[in-house]
């Protein structure tokens, strides 16, 4: 690892470069690629929602294994997210991509091949731990290639992608799963994943990782496939050596999360981490099948409205995408939040009063259902994954991004294996007004706790903390003014 000296005010002298003619094009086919992590995340995690009426049927499951089916790829999340964190430190962002795709590719045809639940649950932990390092290493790689005015729309590609995973395993789920039965739509996943292990041989490494382990000359050979000017990568590798050379092992790793003046960025990326799986939203896209079957609507109905739930994810995240950096990420949660808890204090109602099929009421189910659908995927949802790739400092992005990452998929967890149980103890309806007070909760505490990071460098952000001007006043929300 190269060392820069505290005492060290200059920029080294860098080689001469040229900048690529294919620059753009290299950064946004980068980030498309490594997104398609999130395609297989939302694939591999979405498909279950229709294959689970299959799995049940054929392994003859009650509630409690469908709930640890459903949980399992959960479970390994988890360790994936807190181990990647280790990898991609040790052996760069873009390996660490490569390393989770084959994970995908191996878990995929695993789930497909096993012989009984027991083997279908080991399988699908083993696939959870490409799908908690793709969340916790492809936002930050992305992050790390992206410049600031456009860091938002090409981490949320990752969102996106997550959407389009969704879309197409519900796709399947209703128009395949009696032809197909739910091996081949689990196996399915692996081709793609395939692709995007090729493929990482030939995108560019993180020019940030590479500036702290191979030096400033190869973090500039790394710009100049990712940027379209020389004013623009001598700009920023000074941002990038003057947040470097500063660092000492007391804020490396583990250890640099303990600092007090990293703690406001720890407690607002893992606040909204937090809530954006515990505000109800992955429990619909696992349960929605599930919970309309149980409301009166048939098998058929309940899959297709289940299809519905994934196309508005797809619309609102790439909507959301498309104006987060104008828009503002924290702008953008509060926006949105409050609709999210209306929503859901709507469909508490719907299930609690049992409208009768076919009545205007088991219509207003599927109305409020979209709507929450609307709300969350549109605004926390979109910032979410986005928080944890840039309000870190380098020096500890990789563990912190692990931690963020778990606590992730810790929520989701949580959420998923307690559902049903959840709707056993206290009706549905109940279940969906709980969920309406924690995406109250999240919309204060977003207020009070997370900045607005909109426009600002990852190195702007790493300079606020440093000073202590990180959390929002009142008056002073942004780390950069517009």
């Amino acid at each position: 690892m190269q060392n820069f000296s505290p005492q060290s005010a200059t920029l080294p002298a860098l080689p001469d470069f040229e900048v690529s003619d294919n620059a753009g094009r290299t950064l946004w086919l980068a980030a498309a690629v490594a997104a398609i992590c999130g395609g297989l995340y939302g694939y591999d995690t979405g498909i279950i929602s229709g294959a689970l009426l299959l799995i049940t049927q054929d392994f003859h499951l009650g509630s409690l294994y469908q709930e640890l089916v459903a949980s399992a790829i959960l479970a390994g999340a988890v360790a994936g997210a807190i181990g990647t964190g280790w990898l991609s430190e040790r052996f760069g962002r873009r390996a660490s991509v490569m390393i989770v795709t084959a994970v995908f590719v191996t878990g995929a045809l695993a789930c497909a091949a096993a012989p009984d639940v027991g083997m279908l649950i080991v399988a699908r932990v083993y696939l959870g731990l490409g799908v908690g390092g793709s969340t916790q290493v492809v936002p930050m790689y992305i992050s790390e290639l992206a410049p600031a005015a456009r860091r938002g729309r090409l981490v949320t590609l990752f969102n996106v992608a997550i959407g389009v995973g969704i879309f197409l395993a519900n796709i399947i789920g209703f128009a395949a799963r009696d032809a197909w039965g739910w091996r081949p739509m689990i196996a399915v996943a692996a081709l793609p994943a395939a692709f995007v292990f090729v493929s990482m041989f030939f995108l560019p490494k993180s020019p940030r990782w590479t500036a702290e382990n191979e030096g400033l000359d190869s973090a500039v050979a790394q710009l100049t496939r990712v940027r379209t000017s020389r004013k623009e990568i001598r700009k920023e590798i000074r941002k990038i050596h003057e947040a470097a050379e500063n660092v000492d092992d007391a804020n490396r790793g583990w250890r640099g999360l303990r600092q007090p003046w990293v703690r406001p960025a720890l407690v607002a990326a893992l606040g909204v981490a937090f809530f954006t799986q515990c505000g109800g939203l992955e429990m619909m896209i696992y349960y929605a099948p599930t919970f309309l079957s149980d409301a009166g609507f048939g098998h058929s109905s309940a899959l297709l409205a289940s299809l519905g739930v994934s196309v508005v994810y797809l619309v609102m995240t790439m909507l959301g995408s498309a104006i987060v950096d104008r828009v503002g990420r924290r702008r953008l949660m509060l926006i949105m939040g409050p609709g999210s808890v209306v929503s859901l204090l709507g469909l508490g109602l719907m299930f609690a009063i049992h409208p009768d099929k076919g009545s205007v009421g088991s219509w207003m189910i599927i109305v409020f259902l979209l709507m929450f659908m609307m709300f969350n995927s549109g605004g926390i949802q979109v910032v979410g994954w986005l928080l944890g790739a840039e309000m870190f400092p380098l020096s500890m992005r990789g563990t912190a991004t692990s931690l963020h990452a778990a606590t992730l998929w810790g929520s989701d967890l949580l959420v998923t294996s307690t559902a049903l149980t959840l709707v056993n103890l206290i009706s549905l309806g109940g279940t969906m007004w709980f969920y309406a007070g924690v995406n109250l909760a999240s919309v204060i505490f977003i207020f009070f706790m997370v900045p607005e990071t909109r426009g600002a460098s990852l190195e702007d952000i790493e300079t606020a903390l440093h000073e202590g001007r990180f959390r929002p006043t009142r008056g002073h929300t942004a780390i950069v003014e517009a």
